[in-house]
């Protein structure tokens, strides 16, 4: 097969520098974006930090590009999480969205969470959707004053789902043979979550709020695997779709009626 030029932001850790270390493996190049440790070093919680990443993409894959992951993220209780989640993700597949269109077999995938099942804060899904940065900052900022702020994760997550439901199928996507979908993993060791298995109280929450029958909490790994295929030239009739590699916690929390 031949190489592909691939660009996956958070590759420095968790699940994008597994699937980074998948793709390389394979043969492909990778064009890793994050704060550190990677090919192109920049900040998506701002617009100038998303604009030099696509920018010093762009440059490195000479303009056409086989598959664009976002996988960056965090899960803190302030504004970050709306930054980086949403608007980091969104600015980046829309801005290399014109140098996959250039490729022979391009896809496009993003990193997202079974959290975007659980309960969300509308104002902040709404200016989200609505791409505007300063209301969606404003709308956190009411959620964390109010002691909520662990809802800005779900709202991130939940905002990202359904602006890729929405964009798929228009005619920049879809129209361009560009299949757009997600994965949305349960619990996964990964930095981000360690300090979850530190906490005893923590821990007994996250095991009650995602139930995973199936084998447990995940690796990186078995996340990066779906996102492989998700991004390869096999994937030619699959868009839209949320992908839930969560051990079963989804089919448990939602039930058979939801599919």
């Amino acid at each position: 097969m031949t190489a592909r030029t691939i660009a996956v932001s958070g590759s420095a850790s968790g699940i994008g520098r597994a699937l980074a270390a998948l793709l390389r493996d394979q043969g492909d190049r990778v064009i890793g974006i994050d704060l550190r440790d990677a090919d192109v070093t920049a900040d998506l919680s701002v617009p100038e930090g998303r604009a030099r990443a696509v920018a010093e993409t762009l440059e490195r894959c000479g303009g056409a590009l086989d598959a664009v992951v976002a996988s960056a993220g965090v899960s803190h209780f302030t504004d970050l999480t709306v930054k980086v989640n949403y608007f980091g993700a969104v600015a980046l597949l829309d801005g290399l969205r014109p140098a996959l269109a250039r490729a022979e077999s391009p896809r496009a995938a993003v990193v997202g969470s079974i959290s975007g099942t659980q309960p969300a804060d509308d104002a902040v899904v709404r200016a989200c959707l609505d791409g505007d940065e300063p209301a969606a900052l404003r709308a956190a900022a009411k959620v964390v004053e109010a002691g909520a702020g662990h809802r800005l994760y779900p709202s991130s997550k939940a905002a990202v789902a359904r602006w890729l439901r929405r964009t798929c199928v228009t005619p920049g996507w879809a129209g361009a043979g560009i299949p757009l979908n997600a994965v949305a993993p349960g619990v996964v060791r990964t930095p981000m979550s360690a300090a979850l298995f530190e906490d005893e109280r923590m821990l007994k929450a996250m095991n009650d709020a995602v139930p995973m029958p199936l084998n447990g909490y995940a690796d990186p790994e078995v996340i990066a695997e779906a996102l492989r295929w998700l991004v390869s030239p096999a994937n030619t009739h699959m868009t839209g779709q949320i992908v839930y590699v969560d051990g079963g916690a989804e089919a448990t929390l939602r039930g058979p009626d939801v599919f």
